[in-house]
């Protein structure tokens, strides 16, 4: 028994290392890297472990074992796609841990430019393991694709012979152990981010068309990517994979979730009664609901003596009372988007402050609904690209903020105002227009940025956090602002009208009417006039 501990922790430690350089030292106990090491082993799990560990995810289970097919069926590279923290991985590796098939995995995260993705698939089918003896290099140093591509097919040829060798040792000795197969299956995660790489097209292209250029039947590719497969659409003439799509999870799903391994089930069912629908309004994330449900669940316990009660009606409702104060700041965090800062006011802005607020009092109480900061400017924002011509953006969005005003304006003539009704006459008829997400995402930052200096602060040396959810210096979503774009596309806030053949990208349209932009801006003091185009 000890043997065969030591050995599983050496097989996870070998993969690890084999995609990424590990700097902690090394262990004394070690063991050369066998062709195990690209399974799971002996930790192979039932196909209702898979299901159970992944409720809402039957569906795509079943869907990725029929295109896996059977053991050494030859298969055309698969795209599994879907929204962050949506089981993709995760169904994946467990999926092959169930079926006990060779594979190599490699995040795009970790592996961040060609050559280190490269060496780190290199690596694990050659069965190398960085380590102090050999300088933590890689087997092979690879730059280019054509030299990636003699080296993987030399290293999978040699894999396989390895494979056929041990399938039929293994039958021998473990006739009840499912057979690993001659085939190898590679794993490439995080496939988006390589459109951020230089020469990321490029890279793109030579890995969509990796499966025709090697004409290997032994190898399977699956391609785990966070945006769909027309994003990839390239006229290169390689086979399209097969898509699979991971949903966001359901509100059911995400009680099922939630409730696995809770010492007290009744009590966080009742708790998950209380905040669950509010939150799935506005994220679905699984990550980010575990972060705030742990400290609200803190807070929901408190004037609770002992944690192993089952609360009744009565009970529910005085933790709900207790716990309420807390749910909408929770909500307006959940995405890090600043709100107007309250510390340091000088007396001025306090003045200015109550003016604004006696003004917006009854407005802010029509809105009887919630929404997070960054949402409301995401609302603004596809209203403002639906309703303005894009060719005035430059104008409108430019450093003074706005149309100048300031132009001297001629009395129309009775022509000119014939002509002016016609024009809003069409524009009635033809409806808000569309727009990229490029441009909403543009607008929006904008916008945002507008917005949190409506107060007129002075005291700019302070370092304030960016209220778009950009990181300003890497230029990266700093939240899931995507997520909050398809949270108004499920509320019908936003449609999605189509992708221009020409741009190959999908086109928004808001659905929102200027009376709801108009609350929605004075919740947020934004000068919503003074942006929007008038005919």
């Amino acid at each position: 028994m000890p043997k065969e501990e030591s050995s599983k922790v050496t097989r996870r430690s070998t993969r690890s290392s084999a995609s990424v350089t590990v700097e902690n030292p090394e262990p004394i106990e070690s063991h050369p890297p066998t062709i195990d090491d690209l399974t799971f082993g002996d930790e192979s799990i039932t196909l209702d472990a898979v299901l159970s560990d992944f409720p809402g995810r039957r569906s795509q289970i079943f869907d990725f074992i029929r295109l896996m097919g059977p053991l050494d069926c030859p298969t055309l590279p698969i795209m599994i796609y879907g929204g962050a923290s949506t089981g993709k991985t995760s169904v994946v590796l467990q999926v092959l841990r169930h079926l006990n098939r060779p594979f190599v995995y490699s995040s795009c995260r970790t592996c961040y430019n060609p050559r280190i993705l490269f060496e780190s698939i290199l690596n694990q089918l050659l069965l190398h393991r960085k380590c102090s003896s050999n300088g933590y290099s890689s087997a092979k140093r690879c730059d280019k694709p054509s030299d990636f591509v003699n080296l993987l097919r030399e290293a999978l040829s040699n894999v396989i012979k390895t494979l056929e060798s041990a399938t039929g040792t293994s039958r021998l000795n473990k006739p009840d152990e499912k057979p690993m197969g001659k085939m190898v299956y590679l794993i490439l995660d995080n496939v988006d981010l390589i459109r951020d790489w230089d020469k990321g097209s490029m890279i793109l292209q030579f890995l969509f068309s990796l499966d025709s250029v090697l004409k290997m039947p032994q190898l399977g590719i699956v391609l785990i990517s966070g945006l769909p497969p027309d994003v990839y659409y390239s006229n290169m003439g390689y086979t399209d994979p097969i898509p699979l799509f991971f949903p966001a999870y359901s509100e059911e799903d995400l009680r099922q979730i939630f409730l696995r391994n809770q010492a007290n089930p009744k009590l966080y069912s009742a708790f998950l009664d209380a905040v669950l629908r509010s939150f799935c309004r506005v994220t679905r994330r699984v990550e980010e609901l575990s972060t705030t449900f742990s400290s609200l669940f803190r807070k929901y316990c408190e004037p609770l003596d002992d944690l192993g009660i089952s609360p009744n009606e009565d009970m529910k409702r005085r933790l709900y009372s207790y716990l309420k104060p807390f749910i909408a700041p929770c909500l307006n965090d959940i995405f890090r988007v600043s709100s107007h800062p309250h510390d340091g006011e000088t007396r001025g802005e306090r003045r200015q402050k109550v003016s604004y607020s006696s003004e917006n009092r009854e407005e802010l109480k029509i809105l009887d609904f919630h929404m997070s900061t960054s949402a409301k400017y995401l609302l603004i924002a596809a209203f403002l690209a639906s309703r303005n011509p894009a060719t005035l953006d430059a104008s409108m969005f430019d450093s003074t903020g706005g149309m100048d005003n300031r132009k001297r304006k001629r009395k129309a003539s009775e022509k000119s105002m014939e002509k002016k009704e016609i024009a809003e006459q069409e524009a009635v008829m033809k409806g808000p227009g569309s727009f990229p997400l490029e441009r909403l995402l543009a607008i929006f930052q904008c916008i945002a940025s507008v917005g949190d200096s409506s107060f007129g602060e002075e005291n700019q040396g302070e370092e304030e956090e960016d209220p778009t959810g950009y990181d300003r210096e890497n230029n990266n979503l700093m939240s899931d602002i995507l997520l909050q774009v398809s949270s108004l596309c499920d509320a019908n806030f936003l449609i999605k009208s189509g992708s221009c053949p020409l741009e190959g990208s999908i086109r928004y349209r808001s659905m929102v009417s200027e009376d709801l932009a108009l609350k929605v801006a004075k919740s947020l003091s934004f000068p919503l006039a003074k942006y929007l185009y008038r005919r």
